[in-house]
């Protein structure tokens, strides 16, 4: 898992939880990288699970919950620093259901070993899509955030349902509406 995603998380933790959060979480877990990160490093996916776990536990915030959290600061840092990308579209529907066509192979120009879920458009209208999302890390409703505030970028709204085909949510269906 790449770097990024670890500085901008424990960056979050600080904002929302404090200092002494992000140490305490960091010193709970057995981290192979002692809870040292940088933005282009890849580190294994087991350390984002220990420090989403303690956080849960001394939040007691769900993981699920902590996730969709993140996901809207991610975004955040997604808007500031490729504003581009972004700009190149102009619909939310038309944005997400290239998330594997274009999003994905911009991703992989700045961190070409980065392991990304899969996003398989199953069907797709002016209106509604569907989509499933395939990935050996369960981090679905990280990719919920970021489809919810994909559509607040747009001035949108949605519903967005999530099923679970997978029972440990390696692979799942989103159904989205637009309203």
């Amino acid at each position: 898992m790449k770097g990024i995603v670890f500085t901008e998380f424990l960056d979050l933790v600080e904002e929302k939880f404090g200092l002494e959060m992000v140490d305490k979480i960091i010193n709970d877990s057995n981290l192979d990288s002692g809870g040292v990160y940088t933005s282009v490093g890849t580190y294994k996916f087991s350390e984002m699970l220990q420090l989403l776990q303690h956080l849960s536990e001394n939040t007691d915030i769900s993981i699920d919950n902590l996730l969709l959290v993140y996901a809207e600061h991610f975004f955040s840092v997604l808007e500031k620093s490729y504003p581009g990308l972004l700009a190149s579209y102009s619909d939310p529907i038309e944005m997400l259901s290239s998330i594997e066509n274009h999003i994905h192979i911009e991703v992989r120009k700045i961190y070409p070993d980065a392991e990304l879920p899969t996003f398989e458009v199953v069907e797709k209208s002016k209106n509604s899509l569907t989509l499933i999302y395939k990935s050996s890390r369960a981090m679905h409703h990280f990719g919920l955030g970021l489809m919810n505030k994909t559509f607040e970028h747009f001035n949108a709204k949605a519903t967005i349902l999530l099923e679970k085909l997978k029972e440990d949510g390696t692979e799942v269906r989103f159904t989205i509406n637009k309203k």
